[in-house]
């Protein structure tokens, strides 16, 4: 877009890290009016990306053009716990203007603080109103807010402060599904130029435009997610298509190298037979052959030059082509009859509910509710599995946590599958990552040098490997802080697997993708109930 009508100009932008390595190099591109989603692989640079455009990082090279302030919420926020409500909203100084003037103060210091802010009080419960609270709560101690609660506040600071640029960096991690809603809403109604590092598909939905970073450029898709994936699939087909054309055009100058130098050796044979049986003169014989010798040298040369063009834009092509990340298994079938009862539950209420048979559940409620707390004492197994909260009734479960803590960091993956696996030979194991995409030499690094994306699938591939194979998955939260790309290959491996399946989640999109036959809802007093299908 024109840099006239853009709110973030990046010009040849670059990052290096004291340690020498590169962040981000050479960067050009532009973010204008409205909502931009900006997403990429985990590590593309997307967070670093954001902290230099709000002035926290400085650019080891290149330059960063705002029209405007920049208002930023970083991943994690470091609060003071005594700060109010009010502080986080950054009004606290004006409100505290007003409230001396109503009392009767009129030094000419306050209302040059309140300046034409006279309604902020007005405007802040509008805010707080969106999002669940109230003008009450703006003395509130930011310490008695929940996790959830902070974040919209912070992020409804940003929008009543009005800055023309804002930058939101993965503001729905952790959020249940009610603060999630209100935060869609927030950014349903901003105004001026927002940029969102998310993967969180739902919100990239409510975006007017996705900006990827991907191979060190950033790259702007008109629309939201859906039309972005859209767009970079027909992108997709067509480099394909060039890549196979090309391929085609190598093959092709390559036969007809073959056949050029056939060709030139036919001749040559000729041209010997013709000169010992003495047809032609032997002047003449010289003649030709050098001449020969010429006319071979320059074709050879052509041909060559053919052949080598052909594959640079070959190469060219490939290039273009994004490799397969999808994760295609064969899982082994855990034999789990349909009227199997694999496990009970049960909230405060006493209610139990079956799990029974290949069922895929999920498990979901608002924050500090204690979803995970079930999960740990009546159905993983980690306190006691006959509690009054539920019972186990298989001893096949697999169990992935929120942290991904239950690998040995110093061992290799492979290791680490066949501890799951232990009568498969190595061989059967590299077979099988291969298929979760580690392949060759990176199944022997240790898990402790693996990337976010590598460990995550290292963790999955443990799971639905193991022998024998679970009959129940508990998965909790398991798209948390995940890259699109790796919830992705999520949902591939999910989907062979034949088991019983539990997921807490407040993902909906991601809910919605596993082919749920069940919803079971925790509510705030510890009831457990099935959630009627939206």
């Amino acid at each position: 877009m024109p840099a006239s009508s853009s709110s973030i100009v990046l010009t040849d932008l670059g990052l290096v890290w004291p340690d020498g390595s590169i962040a981000l190099e050479h960067l050009n591109a532009a973010f204008g009016h409205g909502r931009t989603g900006l997403v990429g692989a985990n590590g593309a640079g997307k967070s670093s990306l954001l902290r230099l455009i709000a002035g926290r990082l400085e650019p080891t090279s290149g330059g960063i053009a705002t029209a405007g302030e920049v208002g930023y919420l970083p991943q994690t926020l470091t609060l003071d716990t005594s700060a109010t409500v009010a502080d986080l909203l950054g009004i606290s100084r004006v409100v505290r203007a007003i409230r001396a003037v109503e009392a009767g103060d009129v030094s000419t210091d306050l209302f040059d603080v309140i300046g034409a802010d006279w309604d902020i009080e007005a405007r802040a419960e509008q805010s707080l109103d969106a999002i669940g609270l109230s003008a009450d709560d703006l003395d509130r101690p930011v310490g008695r807010l929940s996790g959830g609660e902070t974040v919209l506040v912070a992020t409804a600071g940003l929008q009543l402060a009005g800055r023309p640029i804002t930058l939101l960096d993965e503001p729905t991690n952790n959020l249940d599904r009610d603060a999630r809603a209100r935060l869609y809403d927030l950014v349903e109604n901003w105004r001026g130029t927002l940029v969102v590092v998310s993967h969180d598909v739902a919100l990239l939905e409510r975006m007017d435009a996705i900006a990827e970073l991907y191979g060190g450029e950033l790259i702007t898709y008109g629309g939201p997610y859906s039309s972005y994936l859209e767009q970079l699939e027909t992108e997709q087909q067509a480099a394909r298509q060039a890549q196979r054309a090309a391929d085609q055009v190598v093959r092709l100058e390559k036969r007809q190298r073959i056949e050029a130098e056939e060709k030139l050796a036919r001749r040559a044979r000729t041209a010997r037979t013709a000169e010992r049986e003495k047809r032609v003169p032997k002047i003449i014989a010289h003649g030709r052959r050098g001449a020969a010798q010429v006319s071979a040298g320059r074709l050879r040369t052509e041909a060559g030059e053919k052949v080598e063009q052909a594959t640079q834009e070959a190469d060219a092509a490939a290039e273009r082509v994004r490799p397969d990340t999808r994760i295609m298994v064969d899982l082994p079938d855990p034999g789990l009859a349909p009227g199997r009862r694999i496990a009970e539950l049960a909230g405060t209420d006493g209610r139990r509910i079956v799990i029974q048979g290949p069922e895929r559940i999920g498990l979901v409620g608002p924050n500090g509710i204690g979803k995970t707390r079930l999960l740990e004492s009546s159905i993983a197994g980690r306190e006691d599995t006959g509690s009054a909260s539920g019972r186990l009734l298989t001893e096949r479960v697999g169990y992935l946590p929120q942290r991904l803590d239950g690998l040995a960091e110093d061992r290799s993956i492979l290791d680490n599958v066949r501890d799951a696996a232990p009568n498969r030979t190595p061989n059967e194991v590299r077979s099988r990552l291969a298929r979760f995409l580690l392949r060759g030499g990176t199944v022997e690094r240790p898990v402790g040098s693996l990337s976010g994306g590598e460990r995550f699938r290292v963790a999955i591939a443990r799971l639905l490997l193991a022998d024998p194979p679970p009959q129940l998955l508990i998965l909790d939260e398991p798209t948390n802080n995940l890259d699109l790309t790796s919830v992705d290959q999520l949902v591939d491996a999910l989907t062979s697997y034949r088991g019983a399946l539990l997921v807490v989640s407040h993902d909906d999109a991601f809910l919605d993708r596993l082919g749920l036959t069940r919803t079971l809802r925790l509510d705030a007093a510890g009831v457990l109930h099935e959630e009627r299908p939206r």
